[in-house]
């Protein structure tokens, strides 16, 4: 069989630990013998991204902005045990953090459904959306530790020297500070990727963050989204018979909790990294779950939405057998050469990746699956197979001529 070919290369960022295993499986075993593959290569692995001084990073970004599509997988965010396990020169950033900084996108992840695999919320019938700002807050924080009594200031000042200052706290002792900001600019990128993408799902879409507490840096959120919507974008829900509205996030919670779903849920960067989390296990599995970063800019960066499944890494390090659910990392790949097909015309490329992710759901719905999904499955008598056979049993499910 002729290898299906492709005209512009992805960029590809590997990664750390198990995902980084099941990465080179899934292309020995699921796109190599199919598709031949161009790629841009980027080791974002731990210690690389240490030997580049995370200059490696950033130029995985660059290249995203130069070819248009990316696929990456799981990587490690240090922290101080990481430094000290891998002689780490420093407390590297996420490199999810300074991907998305760079390309100024939002975060969209969605559950992946499988009959057989049941979401927790019993009347949950259709995936639930998350769309996740990408740039700021906590993730661009500055911290200190307070040692003693003092005065902490929040201060600006303008270019022309003008300063203006607010209290943050008089400490009476030891304590901790934090400062975060955002973007007017990145927050209407946020806006208006998160309304594009709503009329081209032809879904409902709702915002929540906590303006009655946060009067001025969530209120700020709130007041751009409402602006950008009522400007540019209300005729067009209108027309496609779709609804945007704002809500509190603690009620957009009892919300969703009551919902059937099909539905987006912007919310900001913090929320949304723990309610795509919530979600997603709920709906089923970490490793059950779709994630893209969508530039304004017409940048994408397609990922899997959980870690580098450092327990099963180490199991694999001492030559144990492990069971790991590789369904999110494949579907990051199947979703950016589904997205290449598509800017460079490719329907042979874009059947391919279709195929893909039905062998995949095949596979699992046929009773041969992960343990993590055999403990939640209501099947009966599933077939638990190991990391590589699960692999292995998605590619006897492809139909590809």
């Amino acid at each position: 069989m002729a290898k299906i070919q492709m005209t512009t290369p992805l960029v590809e960022m590997d990664g750390d630990e198990m995902t980084r295993v099941l990465w080179q499986i899934i292309k020995d075993e699921l796109i190599l013998p199919f598709v031949d593959l161009k790629t841009e290569y980027y080791d974002l692995g731990l210690k690389k991204r240490d030997e580049t001084d995370d200059e490696i990073t950033r130029q995985s970004a660059e290249a995203t902005k130069k070819y248009g599509v990316a696929v990456k997988c799981a990587t490690i965010t240090p922290n101080a045990a990481r430094v000290e396990e891998y002689s780490l020169k420093r407390m590297y950033p996420s490199p999810n953090g300074t991907i998305r900084a760079i390309l100024d996108g939002t975060v969209f992840r969605a559950p992946i459904l499988v009959k057989g695999i049941e979401p927790c919320v019993k009347n949950w019938k259709k995936p639930i959306t998350i769309a996740r700002h990408a740039y700021g807050d906590v993730y661009k924080a500055s911290e200190m530790k307070i040692p003693g009594a003092g005065k902490v200031e929040l201060v600006y000042t303008a270019a022309d020297g003008h300063t203006e200052s607010v209290l943050v706290h008089e400490f009476d002792g030891p304590g901790i500070v934090q400062g975060q900001h955002n973007l007017n600019g990145s927050i209407e990128s946020f806006a208006r990727s998160c309304f594009e993408y709503a009329l081209g799902e032809k879904q409902d879409l709702w915002f929540a963050t906590k303006d009655t507490i946060s009067k001025q840096y969530d209120h700020s959120f709130k007041d751009i989204f409402q602006e950008i919507f009522d400007e540019e974008y209300k005729d067009k829900f209108d027309a496609a018979g779709i609804e945007y509205f704002y809500t509190l996030i603690d009620d957009a919670v009892a919300r969703v909790m009551k919902s059937e779903g099909g539905f987006i849920w912007a919310c900001k960067n913090y929320d949304g990294d723990v309610m795509s989390d919530m979600l997603s296990s709920a709906f089923g599995s970490l490793a059950m779950m779709t994630s893209v970063l969508v530039s304004p800019q017409g940048y994408f960066e397609y990922e899997a939405a959980h870690g580098t499944v450092q327990r099963h890494y180490y199991k694999h390090l001492k030559g144990e057998e492990t069971s790991t659910n590789s369904v999110a990392t494949i579907f990051a790949w199947s979703g950016a050469f589904r997205k290449r097909a598509q800017l460079d015309n490719l329907p042979e490329l874009e059947k391919y990746a279709d195929e893909l992710e039905r062998a995949t759901i095949a596979t699992i719905e046929s009773g041969k699956m992960t343990g993590d999904l055999a403990r939640i499955t209501t099947m009966p008598n599933p077939t638990v197979l190991n990391s590589r056979d699960f692999i292995l049993a998605i590619r006897d499910n492809m139909k590809i001529s």
